[in-house]
């Protein structure tokens, strides 16, 4: 498993980098598991595991529209609850993946 930690002042530069990378993986078929942790609104610390890939988002739930990608957050299926989740990309605090 490869984990990469990211900054909690991030610079403009390094959030495009982050940006960029986690959707790479996200999108990525050959990425088994994706874990994203990130700090809530609460304050709590949450780890999800998640994907856009289409081959590992069953059929019922698969958007009816493109995956929003803004500057501030991302939507993405939580592969644990089975649903669509999103999270601020400000507060990731680090990113795991491992290839099958």
């Amino acid at each position: 498993m490869e984990t990469i930690i990211v900054e909690k002042q991030k610079s403009e530069e390094q959030l495009e980098l982050l940006i960029r990378s986690v959707k790479e993986l996200l999108s990525d078929e050959t990425i088994g598991n994706l874990c994203v942790t990130f700090t809530k609104k609460d304050g709590s610390e949450r780890k999800m595991y998640c994907t856009l890939a289409p081959k590992f988002i069953p059929e019922e739930k698969h958007p009816k529209t493109d995956t929003k990608f803004t500057e501030e957050a991302i939507r993405v299926f939580d592969k644990e609850i089975g649903d669509w989740r999103s999270f601020r990309w400000d507060s990731v605090t680090s990113f795991s993946y491992s290839k099958p």
